[in-house]
């Protein structure tokens, strides 16, 4: 998921460059709602992996 932001990103800049600000805009915000649901999984999962008392892999 954090590879899809990036390549919205991406996508945005190209886009900004060249003048296509409709195209930025667009795939800034899709960029923006995947990595804010990216942080909320990565969160919830590091929560429930503390709550269930394992040890993490070295």
């Amino acid at each position: 998921m954090l590879r899809y932001a990036v390549i919205f990103f991406v996508i945005a800049l190209i886009a900004g460059v060249l003048g296509f600000s409709g195209i930025a805009a667009g795939a800034v915000e899709i960029a923006r709602i995947l990595f804010i649901v990216f942080i909320a999984l990565f969160i919830l999962a590091a929560v429930l992996h503390v709550l269930k008392g394992k040890v993490p892999p070295v």
